[in-house]
């Protein structure tokens, strides 16, 4: 069974509570200055997140549910400084006109789906960070076959191009999972929340385990998403010069445990989002 469909499973119990998340202690979006003709230095008046429950904010609002406010990328809440808020300090345009796509448990093949929401709403920038949850399978052997994920990545990235062809795209790098683990081996909690066999099994499944076995078997899921890294590097690459790789910031973070939720010790407290938002910033938007 797939992390995808234990995941699902959860939000579906859980739903009243992501109502209760997404509209509790929200924080109004900060006020900008009235707008102008012209975004200044070239600023996008408009961007949607793509992916899975990282961007979604996952397990960064205190409960086991998706909460977006806090996310690294549209993220409004002021705890956060998001690439929205970001954009939103110097161009008041934006305001209100970024939408958060990512859904839990999202694969590659969910990113052309995702995209065409993205086309939709005429975004002028596009993030994506996706990929976790094709590594994240019940064993090694479920993991998403590099040829297939480069193929799913490519048609989302077709139909942006095709439907935003002026828009901006940000590829974010695959976290590095097995770093996660190397962290989180030697934390009784963490332990005892990834040995329930729920979260990432193919990597975090037995996190104890000096077996040979089972330390092959986390080799391989840190090779794969090294794997797939390299085809989102070159997927952007082969889009042209409205594709901007993030050079792999995302994956080579030296996080700690304090960036990680205390629920499930897998997915980005609020402390977390906001270092991915800051390592993936662009320098320059116009690119």
């Amino acid at each position: 069974m797939k992390f995808r469909r234990w995941h699902l499973a959860v939000l579906a119990l859980l739903a009243v509570f992501a109502l209760a998340c997404e509209g509790a202690g929200a924080t109004p979006e900060p006020p900008g200055d009235a707008p102008t003709s012209r975004p200044p230095s070239g600023l996008p008046s408009s961007m949607a997140a793509l992916g899975d429950s990282i961007t979604a904010g996952f397990g960064s609002c205190l409960a086991f549910v998706a909460c977006s406010r806090n996310s690294w990328s549209t993220g409004t809440a002021s705890s956060v400084d998001s690439h929205y808020r970001r954009i939103l300090e110097d161009n008041p345009r934006i305001k209100g006109n970024a939408k958060n796509f990512a859904e839990p448990g999202a694969e590659a093949d969910a990113l052309a789906g995702q995209a065409t929401r993205a086309v939709e709403m005429k975004a002028q920038y596009v993030t994506i960070l996706i990929g976790a949850n094709d590594a994240c399978s019940r064993d090694v052997a479920n993991m998403t076959a590099v040829t297939t994920f480069r193929k799913e990545i490519d048609r989302g990235l077709a139909r942006l191009r095709k439907g935003l062809p002026k828009a901006r795209v940000l590829m974010v790098s695959v976290p590095d999972l097995y770093r996660l683990w190397q962290l989180g081996r030697g934390d009784d909690k963490a332990v005892e929340v990834w040995g329930q066999g729920g979260i990432c099994p193919s990597m975090l499944a037995a996190p104890t385990s000096t077996a040979s076995a089972d330390e092959q078997r986390r080799k391989r899921v840190r090779d794969r998403i090294e794997a797939y890294n390299e085809q989102l590097r070159k997927a952007c690459k082969a889009y042209g010069k409205r594709c901007r790789w993030d050079g792999g910031r995302a994956h080579e973070v030296r996080f700690s445990l304090d960036l990680i939720n205390r629920i499930d010790y897998f997915h980005p407290n609020v402390e977390g989002q906001n270092e991915l938002a800051e390592v993936v910033y662009p320098d320059r938007f116009g690119w």
